[in-house]
């Protein structure tokens, strides 16, 4: 395989990331509402129940700081912050003006870890003091009755009403669940971000019916193309979701640090059937992509560039082997992407390989049409019981589109994912006080997917 300005040769862009809860990056993050301040809050729920309802004052959780540095995979617990920065990232939907005024006028106060809250020992703070883990801050229980709700973000999607049939589908789509993530096997067809003329996307969706027990709605740390199917990780905090984007956008950024590396801290496995076969039954393509404007503006697409000639050429590392080889012409490859750039593998395949993904007419139009000499049609096992089938929500349709139809769909599905189990790297940061934890040094999560139905149809044609 010859590789085409390979960018193992430059330095890779190493960024070096503070993930806050509030998307800041300018001092120690915080697990702020997500894991350790919902427990804080229920347990002051509980307390507030228990004391007099007229009680004086709002308890926040207690202090507790966490750094995230995925450039060098690490966890790390700092020591403090500042009184106004714990406010601000516990009670987002305090106006700003308010926090001010409440500082300015002497109404928020702090109790270090080792007194109780009967001693009354409350000490005045300014917005600049410094916390340590487990001060507790107060502020004024009227603030609760002088707050609206907090307004929807701008970029959340908007929650579509569902129906019991709707979201039976969706759940039973769920492969993977913890505390902090939420794993699905993405249907082909469905999008999975919302957009002009998108009735359904994923996102929306999950936010709908797949909250469970969490406050919060899931989000996503990545992307799969509308016709991709397979595993689609989403964040359950906003934790853990700064978390999770980061390692996926970390490890697109130094993946040519990542090239012959055995253990890696994220492994992505796509499975995608092909036309025709690889002079090579395993190698690797590092050839950069790009975007070029075509039908006069109308529309856009991915291409290999080259540096001297390309305004913002993005190096795209892929490697791949062939799993299985068919009489008929079609080759079934393992795709392993280092890094995460739009319709990498498709443009890898179809440019670089020579051997188009088989239903990708944006990148192998001129393949498809050659692709004549074989007749899958009147194989036997037809499809048509498969298509007598009840039609599924969404308007989706995974019984058809394999090889033995006269248009098959993309055969590009992500098999497999192994990442860190986050859930445990962020208890065992809560437990550790101005230390590290590595995060390659964490179990790993092996999540795996099976093959929509008309994929399944082809694996047994080609292999038959």
């Amino acid at each position: 395989m010859k590789a085409r300005n390979d960018p193992s040769s430059q330095p890779p862009t190493r960024l070096r990331l503070l993930m806050l809860a509030g998307g800041h990056h300018h001092s120690a993050p915080l697990l702020s509402l997500d894991m350790s301040v919902r427990l804080a809050l229920r347990s002051f729920t509980r307390h507030s129940h228990s004391s007099a309802e007229n009680s004086k004052w709002l308890t926040l959780p207690p202090v507790n700081t966490t750094t995230i540095n995925t450039s060098s995979n690490q966890l790390s617990s700092s020591t403090s912050t500042t009184a106004l920065k714990w406010v601000t990232r516990c009670c987002p939907q305090l106006p700003k003006t308010l926090v001010h005024k409440l500082f300015r006028l002497k109404q928020v106060r702090m109790l270090p870890p080792q007194q109780q809250e009967q001693d009354h020992k409350f000490k005045k703070v300014t917005p600049k003091d410094t916390l340590n883990p487990g001060d507790r801050i107060f502020l004024p229980n009227s603030v609760k009755q002088q707050t609206p709700p907090p307004p929807k973000r701008p970029d959340s999607p908007l929650t579509p009403t569902l129906t019991a049939k709707q979201i039976n589908f969706i759940r039973d789509i769920v492969i993977y669940k913890d505390p902090e993530i939420l794993v699905l096997n993405k249907p082909p067809g469905m999008p999975v971000q919302g957009g002009i003329n998108i009735k359904w996307s994923l996102d929306a969706v999950a936010a709908s019916c797949l909250n469970y027990d969490s406050p919060e709605p899931p989000r996503l740390v990545h992307r799969l193309d509308r016709d991709c199917s397979g595993i689609l990780v989403m964040g359950r905090t906003k934790t853990s979701t700064t978390v999770l984007h980061s390692i996926f956008r970390e490890k697109t950024s130094m993946a040519s640090d990542d090239i012959g590396t055995e253990k890696r801290i994220l492994q992505r496995k796509y499975w995608a059937l092909v036309l025709g076969c690889p002079r090579r039954s395993r190698g690797m393509v590092t050839a950069p992509l790009g975007k070029v404007v075509v039908d006069n503006g109308k529309s856009d697409r991915i291409t290999i560039v080259d540096n001297s000639t390309s305004l913002s050429p993005q190096h795209a590392i892929t490697e791949y082997r062939v799993i299985a080889s068919s009489s008929h012409g079609y080759t079934w490859l393992e795709l392993s992407p280092l890094t995460g750039r739009k319709h990498q593998l498709r443009v890898h395949c179809a440019e670089v390989l020579g051997t188009p993904i088989v239903g990708d007419y944006k990148y192998g139009w001129q393949a498809h049409k050659k692709w004549g000499q074989f007749d899958l049609s009147n194989l036997e096992d037809s499809t048509e019981e498969l298509l007598k089938e009840e039609a599924l929500p969404f308007g989706l349709n995974m019984n058809k589109g394999s090889i033995s139809d006269k248009r098959p769909h993309l055969h590009l599905h992500c098999k497999q994912i192994v990442l860190p189990d986050i859930s445990q790297a962020l208890q065992n940061v809560q437990s550790l006080s101005a230390l590290s934890y590595d995060l390659s040094a964490v179990k790993a999560l092996e999540l795996e997917a099976d093959l929509p139905p008309f994929m399944k149809k082809s694996w047994d044609v080609t292999n038959s």
